[in-house]
């Protein structure tokens, strides 16, 4: 006899439910990604490191032309609402105090990797490209390397495009504001 496991698949709002009512805390490092609610590993000091070193980074070289959001939800469907180390929006004077944003106020996202390799490049990069997020930069701090994603689709990125040491890269949004490869990986 065949046993078939049944999953529960949780609607965006049915995520800030459990919020509000306390059945997940502010101390629970969770995300929600189609609809299922997956905990996230703990930062280790070279990614919080990172993260640290590239926030003052794009702080500083997107004053006043984008939001760089930290390690905030931002919703991508009814069912996904992913928590990347970085997301680069655009400017609104709410600072999206009325609601996460949206793909569409998305310019890119930023995710480090140093433990999640595998799981984000094969469940996060692809869901991104599915919402239509237009450019995701994963550093890869074991690789040594940042890859940009563009030209998303439903079937994923059509452009990948690998960096190291020694090049600059700029988002397409903001091709004029460049940044050394060395200054992301530190």
């Amino acid at each position: 006899m065949t046993v078939q496991i049944l999953r529960k698949k949780f609607t965006v709002g049915q995520y800030h439910q459990m919020i509000e009512s306390g059945i997940l805390s502010d101390r629970d490092r969770v995300e929600l990604l189609q609809g299922e609610i997956i905990e996230m590993s703990p930062i280790g000091m070279q990614h919080a490191a990172c993260v640290d070193r590239l926030n003052e980074l794009l702080v500083r070289g997107l004053r006043g032309k984008a939001i760089v959001r930290v390690q905030n939800p931002i919703q991508l469907s009814t069912r996904s609402e992913p928590q990347p180390d970085f997301a680069i929006l655009q400017r609104r004077s709410d600072f999206y105090a009325n609601g996460h944003p949206q793909p569409s106020d998305v310019f890119a996202l930023i995710e480090v990797f140093d433990t999640t390799v595998e799981f984000d490049r094969t469940v996060k990069v692809p869901l991104y490209a599915k919402d239509n997020i237009a450019e995701v930069w994963i550093v890869d701090l074991n690789a040594e390397a940042v890859q940009i994603y563009r030209e998303p689709s439903e079937a994923g990125y059509q452009q990948l495009q690998a960096f190291r040491r020694g090049q600059a890269i700029a988002f397409q949004a903001f091709t004029d504001i460049q940044f050394a490869v060395e200054q992301l990986l530190g």
